[in-house]
């Protein structure tokens, strides 16, 4: 085993929070009590979300590791708080799994607000829509300091008002301290324009301002299909899993393609927890159709825009050699997916020396914590 591999940083792309049950209801004001995301049991006895009076928004959190270290596979989520792994909510815990694994640092996304904040949109008022997500904001402001520089929360938006949507990036970057936003690819699904709408320029400006990256978390864009029904839950899991690594395909095809990049040629956008394999073929596809269609009005060509501006991470694939081969070493990243149903726990050590131990020791410093770094402006601590 490549003892020198295991000495280096790593920075962990893509992580969750499970948001402890009191995040909203320790925030609330009087005007909204009763009516912001608190944890109710169902009928079956199965702690769930609430929000407003009855709209339901999901599990405790999608985790699937108990507190013995041990993972439940086959389930989307363990069905009450003291089934899950404390690491999967409580920062020092957190800290201390990634000691175990070796972690630096990782980058956290959301659950109960959906993994890009876009379940927000469900709530009707706009007011208790608007304290959802900036009390998710200050409370990933309070578990970055809880972090210890280790822990890098990414915001969310109320992208139904873009104007509020600036406000929000800048009082998360500004006075939180934030490193980057998370955001639906598909606003038309809510009824608002798509991204590349010069609407949305305030926005892009704001980012590319403070050059915080976009991250585009697969299951938070448009619809993907219905997922057929298998014959076991694990199969309907599987299939629907699948689906939803592909689904960012369509926005990776989309920024290429749509003129927002040139409008903002130094703005970086992530396709976070979508794997990386099929992404040569989609350049190799862009490039052919750009030929036969004979584009004109964009600046660069797809490989060029991607080598530019565009990160992609994988965590389960076997081999990414060719991956790395076809698209230039600066733009892949990794990440474990803890800890959700498909993470890499327990054996992220073993994954990490199968896919990068033959490769040069420049490329394993750039995917396991190089390009991570810059994209979402850390230092690494000495």
């Amino acid at each position: 085993m490549d003892t020198d591999l295991d000495a280096l940083p790593v920075i962990d792309v893509d992580t969750h929070f499970t948001e402890p049950p009191d995040l909203w209801t320790s925030r609330a004001p009087a005007a909204l009590a009763g009516r912001v995301p608190r944890v109710e049991r169902n009928e079956r006895g199965q702690e769930q979300w609430v929000v407003d009076r009855d709209l339901v928004l999901g599990p405790v959190g999608y985790c699937v590791i108990r507190p013995d270290g041990s993972k439940e596979n086959g389930q989307v989520t363990l069905d009450t708080f003291a089934e899950v792994h404390p690491g999967a909510t409580e920062p020092a815990a957190r800290l201390r799994v990634m000691d175990s694994f070796g972690i630096t640092m990782q980058i956290i996304y959301p659950n109960v607000l959906g993994f890009t904040g876009s379940f927000v949109m469900n709530v009707k008022d706009e007011a208790l829509r608007n304290f959802c997500v900036t009390a998710y904001n200050d409370a990933a402001a309070d578990l970055q300091a809880a972090g210890r520089g280790r822990l890098f929360p990414q915001a969310v938006l109320p992208i139904w008002d873009v104007a509020a949507a600036v406000r929000e990036l800048e009082r998360s970057h500004d006075h939180l301290g934030l490193t980057g936003l998370v955001l639906t690819d598909s606003p038309e699904v809510w009824g608002l324009p798509v991204l590349s709408d010069p609407v949305w320029d305030p926005l892009w400006a704001a980012a590319q301002e403070r050059g915080l990256p976009v991250n585009f978390h697969i299951g938070g864009g448009g619809p993907m299909g219905a997922v057929w029904q298998g014959p076991s839950p694990g199969a309907w899991i599987a299939a629907m899993s699948t689906l939803a690594d592909m689904g960012n395909m369509r926005c990776i095809t989309n920024l290429i393609f749509s003129g927002l990049l040139d409008r903002f040629p130094s703005l970086k956008f992530v396709s976070v927890e979508s794997g990386v394999g099929w992404i040569p073929f989609l350049i190799e596809c862009a490039e052919y159709q750009w030929d036969e269609n004979a584009v004109t009005g964009l600046a660069l060509r797809p490989r060029e825009y991607f080598q530019r501006q565009i990160f992609a991470s994988y965590w389960f694939e076997n081999e990414i050699g060719s991956a790395l081969a076809k698209l230039g070493d600066e733009n892949l990243m990794f990440e474990t997916d803890f800890p959700h149903p498909t993470c890499l726990y327990p054996k992220v050590r073993e994954k990490i020396h199968e896919t990068l131990g033959g490769l040069e020791p420049r490329v394993q410093r750039k995917v396991l914590f190089e390009t991570a770094a810059r994209v979402y402006g850390l230092a690494l601590p000495a």
